[in-house]
């Protein structure tokens, strides 16, 4: 498809823009709006409901009154399972119209949302459902007059508070095993990206989902999110945003009913590159998919380049020309790698985070620069900044845009150390030609998940969080995602003497 036709569809869109609570879509009670942009041109896209607490709290005892019906937590697994598999078969089916509201909404390239984004929401929800079926209890080795089983238990009310860099893909991420569990579910997306999903609850419900089972409360993060984080009624709240905000989420928490959190937070991921490594050239075209991919907002971004002296300079020749061919321009046009940074505040923190560097010493080789200022859009060319040392501002805080830092090492030891020295420890990348080095470092990476010789977070059946500051009380994907949405009970039954 070519970029006219994806402007035709962009045109042609219908938003759904108010709350989804109880089944239907309602304005909010204080009937406010926000407005919602276009980040590659900077126009109002459409006005969204405002929620705020009282929003939030028609949210949860819609969810409640489902969750205790059974309508859905006590639904025979293999019933939920078909509603979810509909429900993805629907998101499948409607995939173009999806992909181009997540451009239009928040600047991504649509041949990553038609691409990426939506066939791997549609795969984590098919995975997750068809797992549901499969995860059994126990019985525990008891004696002969004693049944002992371990069973879980949908945990009740689930919040979810979501970032605005994959509305749709990381949505799924916490709402498909909360589903697959029997809970009933509220979310807070971000207001910068919450068309699609509000559209989602639609076809939720058009899948059969019950009434009450999946509302969505679109709002800001002081109002509608502290709402879901402080209510006494939620029982689990699960988080993927910064780590200040984060902290919050475990202060509401603390403050009220002691709900579960869990929380996905920053990144400040290092790719190291060891001298044994003879390929540079595909090297340094995984480091930019790792630093470039989504404009670099992403939480697992390789936006540390820790390589060591020997290999250096071959590799930096080879990493300018591979970011040079990362061309910005239009998200709608499947030509463009790079698209729009999601809102203008965002872009001129990333500015101020590349003027910082410099001032600091780094030295910038590439880029650093807004390009596109005509469009009336957000767009930033890619960056590196050579001679970085982790002291610097740029390598230790996360600036989420499509900047590189390459930091020097001696050798294995010091790579390690480089790669280990700071707060974060979400994701890492590691290249070499070693076996013994593949093993040995990617054993010492103190990360929540490390790739060799590529730039992966894995797919659906591996788990997804961080180390240290990166993460805390749980993993998304895998099936470690469904426990921290699931009580465990243990049922203890003493039987009857033998006659």
């Amino acid at each position: 498809m070519n970029t006219v036709r994806y402007h035709e569809i962009a045109g042609s869109l219908s938003f759904d823009t108010q709350a989804f609570i109880g089944g239907k879509f309602l304005s909010s009670i204080s009937e406010k709006q926000f407005e919602t942009f276009n980040p590659a041109n900077g126009r109002v896209i459409t006005r969204v409901s405002e929620c705020n607490s009282a929003d939030v709290d028609r949210a949860v005892a819609a969810a409640r009154a489902a969750f205790e019906s059974g309508v859905w937590s006590r639904m025979a697994p293999r019933q939920r399972k078909k509603v979810l598999l509909r429900f993805a078969d629907l998101i499948e089916k409607n995939t173009e119209e999806l992909a181009v509201m997540e451009s239009v909404d928040s600047g991504k390239t649509i041949a990553d949302a038609v691409g990426f984004d939506v066939p791997e929401t549609v795969e984590t929800l098919r995975w997750h459902a068809e797992a549901l079926d499969k995860l059994y209890d126990q019985v525990a080795p008891t004696a002969d007059n004693i049944v002992a089983m371990v069973v879980r238990e949908p945990i009740g009310v689930v919040g979810l508070v979501l970032p605005w860099n994959f509305p749709l893909y990381v949505t799924m991420w916490k709402l498909a095993p909360a589903l697959a569990g029997g809970n009933s579910v509220i979310i807070k997306p971000s207001e910068l990206t919450s068309l699609t999903t509000l559209r989602l609850a639609k076809l939720a419900a058009e899948a059969g989902l019950p009434e009450g089972v999946l509302s969505v409360v679109p709002g800001f993060g002081e109002t509608a999110g502290q709402a879901l984080g402080r209510h006494a009624d939620v029982d689990c709240l699960s988080f993927t945003g910064s780590g200040e905000v984060g902290r919050y989420f475990l202060q509401y928490s603390a403050e009220t009913n002691l709900k579960r959190v869990v929380l996905e937070l920053g990144g400040k991921s290092p790719a190291v590159v060891l001298d044994d490594v003879r390929d540079l050239k595909a090297v340094a075209e995984q480091v930019a998919i790792g630093c470039l991919f989504h404009q670099g907002q992403n939480c697992s971004a390789g936006s540390r380049l820790i390589v060591q002296q020997g290999v250096k300079n071959a590799l930096l020749d080879e990493l300018v020309s591979v970011f040079k061919s990362w061309t910005v321009g239009d998200p709608l046009d499947p030509a463009s790698r790079l698209g729009a940074l999601v809102e203008e505040k965002h872009m001129n923190r990333i500015l101020s985070y590349i003027d910082t560097g410099k001032k600091e010493g780094a030295r910038l080789i590439l880029g650093g620069g807004q390009v596109l200022q005509s469009s009336g859009g957000f767009f930033l060319e890619p960056t590196i900044f050579d001679e970085v040392t982790n002291s610097m501002t740029i390598a230790r805080e996360e600036i989420f845009g499509p900047v590189l830092s390459i930091i020097a090492c001696t050798d294995t030891q010091d790579a390690i150390r480089k790669a280990n020295e700071t707060n974060y420890g979400l994701a890492a990348s590691l290249y070499t030609d070693s076996v013994d080095n593949a093993h040995q470092v990617a054993k010492s990476l103190r990360a929540g998940q490390v790739s060799v010789n590529c730039f992966s977070e894995g797919d659906q059946t591996v788990p997804f969080g961080g180390y240290k500051q990166s993460g805390f009380g749980g993993r998304d994907k895998g099936l470690q995602a469904h426990e921290q949405y699931l009580e465990t009970k243990a049922i203890w039954m003493q039987l009857a003497p033998r006659d």
